[in-house]
């Protein structure tokens, strides 16, 4: 007989830090005790707390253990498994506390990381086994599905989701039920469904998140879908640098065909719906959902012009919708718990809850999901932890290259479609990356924009070449080649661009640009004019200099200097020849008495 089941992360973040050879480990451990029998291993998808990682929790207890290794497995096993005493130095301490927590849902709650947040759309992830379809069910799993095929309409379906509020959680924020209400009033043989799982944006893990820990969802709700607007064929797109995701999305589809919740008549209704998964080669472009249907088509990924909008004219030519893989993880919930039940959360015209992967210059790096309206100093200083080695928090990118940086003088500005669209940046698909003051704002942009250009399809030359040139601008502005002009240079062509590119991707590229000149336009003007970067990060403006004070004069750093740039004499102040300087660091790290510092 089970008496304790012990879930390990098997996310994609766990298992980079080696939780598959803790599972193996601690399969081994328990045969070796005779405890197989009495123990299962559960493996599930990500808990969330990234930076803990790999994370193992045991129940009944609900021992949440932290940063587990392969050593640690034996002492797990031998105290706490077969003598029920937990192994206090792994337990997860809650900062806020100063106490351990149990790993159950209602002690995790009350912890800093997870007591702002609300999980809706990852409601299943680390709870469950993803591999097992029987888990998902005794989640009430498909009983959204049955109640939509066997107690409402199509038409009802829409309503509801409409009624919902529910707005597309891929950028755009455009509302899910007036999507599906088109493709339904599209007249067609053939329709499509497509979950559109080609996450791009540097640093962000939601969507992934969500088919490694709960792909069951993700089926159900596309079946929903279907079933609303008269379609029954399903594709999910996702890129092939996600191989967890793509082998249990392959194991649901397998395994929801095995009962009957795809494939022909289901429910005993009459409706049929299939789902068939395409690999994308990793192009941020097919994120944009034409050139998504394009590359499912089996041509090379580039966006056509709207409208036709998809809805009328999508995949094949035939009506198709289109939305991302945490759009669908909220559907069963809103058709099982009600309209109400969703938009009584979030605000007025953002409803319900989003996920965000939290990452950059934070102390609790990971995934979170917040109601709408959820201040950035709540996620960055509640739930984040704020920025670590007590720095200053500078800014935060949201929506990736598509989005926008907000200073830290706007902290307390609540997280929605509206207000961060007012501000010039955008939710976007829901990476959140936090950056401390020792990051260039210059600096930023331009990673921001070598990334677009890099990503580019060259389909339209606004894009093509209107980025390749802003590039060009900032490169110099950061190697202190700035000039004057410059910055009315790069705000002419961000506008001209956001105003004429062919897609989504190239009318947002310059958001990062022109949100760090409105927010941050005096390090622009330092770089230009003074050749300074404040941040002291540009190595080409960089500047080390030497305390007279300070120095003792040991001549370690003149030493170390790989092109004799610090001269001095011994028990005497050194200095540093500027003209000869290569700005390398190594004095800086050599010193050890602080005299030298990077300006």
């Amino acid at each position: 007989m089970i008496r304790a089941h012990v879930l390990i992360c098997g996310g994609t973040g766990c298992t980079s830090s080696n939780s598959p050879a803790i599972a193996k480990a601690l399969e081994a451990e328990l045969e070796a005790k005779g405890l197989q029998d009495e123990i299962k291993i559960v493996h599930t998808g990500c808990f969330g707390l990234c930076a803990l990682g790999p994370i193992m929790i045991v129940y009944p207890e609900g021992i949440f253990y932290s940063r587990v290794k392969v050593e640690d497995v034996p002492e797990i096993v031998e105290e706490h498994l077969l003598k029920g005493r937990p192994v206090q130095r792994l337990v997860y301490s809650d900062p806020a506390k100063n106490a351990i927590v149990s790993g159950d849902i209602t002690s995790l709650s009350e912890t800093r990381f997870y007591k702002s947040q609300k999980r809706v759309a990852l409601r299943n992830c680390g709870v469950i086994d993803p591999e097992n379809i029987d888990e998902y069910i005794a989640m009430h799993g498909y009983e959204a599905l049955g109640k939509a095929l066997t107690e409402m309409t199509p038409d009802d379906v829409i309503k509801e989701i409409l009624d919902s509020g529910l707005r597309g959680r891929g950028g755009g924020g455009f509302p899910t039920g007036r999507k599906w209400q088109f493709a339904k009033a599209s007249v067609s043989d053939k329709k499509y469904v497509v979950c559109n799982a080609d996450e791009g944006d540097p640093g962000a893990f939601m969507d992934r998140s969500v088919l490694e820990g709960d792909p069951h969802a993700v089926l159900e709700a596309m079946a929903i879908a279907g079933y609303a607007i008269g379609a029954d064929e399903g594709y999910i797109y996702v890129r092939a640098e996600y191989p967890i995701a793509v082998a249990r999305l392959q194991i649901a589809i397998k395994q929801a065909h095995e009962y009957g919740l795809l494939g022909k008549d289901i429910f005993g209704t009459g409706f049929n719906f299939d789902i068939k998964l395409r690999l994308g080669a990793g192009a941020f472009v097919c994120g944009e959902e034409t050139a998504l249907l394009t590359s499912i088509e089996g041509n090379r990924g580039e966006p056509r012009p709207r409208p036709p909008f998809p809805a009328v004219k999508g995949l094949f030519g035939q009506p198709t919708i289109i939305n991302n893989v945490e759009t669908f993880a909220n559907v069963a919930q809103i058709i099982l718990n009600g309209a109400k039940w969703f938009a009584s959360m979030g605000t007025e015209k953002s409803k319900g809850t989003k996920i965000f992967a939290l990452g950059g210059k934070i102390t609790h790096t990971g995934l979170v999901e917040i109601p709408m309206g959820t201040t950035l100093r709540t996620i960055i200083e509640e739930i984040g932890g704020g920025c670590p080695n007590g720095k200053k928090f500078k800014a935060v990118q949201t929506g990736g290259p598509s989005g926008g940086c907000i200073p830290a003088s706007l902290i307390d500005t609540p997280v929605d479609y509206d207000t961060l669209t007012a501000m010039g940046c955008m939710m976007g698909s829901g990476g959140m990356i936090v950056m401390d003051e020792d990051n260039c704002m210059v600096d930023i942009a331009k990673f921001f924009l070598g990334f677009i250009v890099d990503e580019s399809c060259g389909k339209c030359t606004p894009c093509r070449i209107g980025t390749r040139r802003m590039l060009d601008i900032l490169t110099r502005i950061t190697e202190g080649k700035g000039q004057d002009g410059d910055i009315e240079r790069l705000e002419e062509l961000a506008n001209t661009i956001k105003a004429t590119a062919l897609c989504g991707l190239g009318q947002t590229a310059p958001n990062p640009v022109l949100a760090t000149i409105k927010f941050f336009r005096d390090e622009y003007e330092a770089h230009i004019y003074e050749k300074r970067c404040p941040a002291g990060h540009c190595k080409a403006l960089a500047r080390y200099t030497i305390d007279p004070e300070k120095c003792k004069g040991c001549s370690a750093c003149s030493r170390k200097c790989p092109v004799n740039a610090i001269s001095g004499v011994v028990k005497s102040p050194f200095v540093i020849d500027q003209n000869k300087c290569i700005k390398c660091g190594t004095c800086l790290e050599t010193c050890k008495f602080g005299a030298i510092s990077k300006k």
